[in-house]
Formats: C-alpha cells, structure tokens, sequence
C-alpha cells in the first residue's frame, strides 16, 4: 500500500534535475521535487496558447518562438530555475508538437 496521499507521479526527465551527478540520490524531499514539477508543467501548459499567439502574429518559425520564451524563462524574475526553465521549453515543444529545441 503507498503511504503517499499525493497520486502525481513525476516524469524521470524531471527528476533527473533533482538528483545527484550519479543519479541515485534526490537533492531534494520528493514533496519539494513534486511541487516544483507541477509548478513546470503548469507553466508548460499555460504557455501553449501564449506560444502559438506569438507565432501567430510574428511568423516567427517554432525554434524562433521556443528561444524566445526560453529567454524569458531564464530572467531573474523567473518562478523556475535555469534547468527546470530548459525542461519546461522541451515539455512545451512536445505539448506543442513541435521540434525539440536545441539546449
């Protein structure tokens, strides 16, 4: 039986950027590693819309689009830290169907 009220389960790609080098240990209580995910997909979820609202209007080609949010994202003003940033713009191209943007 799982002791864990919280039912989310946590894609690897995600917690990789919680984990040592080794990859055997979180940084992290996974309650912290959950709250951030779900923070990172909300926000790769929000900025569908806002994505292709500035391709729309731009003509800008997808990688265009994707480097520009990807810039926004690594601001200082930003919610998410600079791996998670680069996460949430490949979950992003991925709910979008668009090619993986380069790193």
């Amino acid at each position: 039986m799982n002791d864990d009220p919280n039912q989310i389960e946590v894609p690897p790609s995600f917690i990789s950027l919680h984990t040592t080098a080794s990859g055997h240990r979180l940084l992290q209580p996974m309650a912290f590693v959950r709250e951030r995910y779900e923070l990172c997909e909300d926000l790769a979820q929000l900025l569908t819309e806002k994505a292709t609202a500035i391709q729309s209007a731009s003509g800008e080609r997808e990688a265009q689009v994707l480097q520009q949010l990807r810039a926004t994202l690594s601001g200082s003003e930003s919610p998410v830290q600079p791996a998670e940033a680069e996460w949430v713009i490949a979950r992003l191209a991925e709910l979008l169907d668009w090619p993986a943007p380069d790193a």
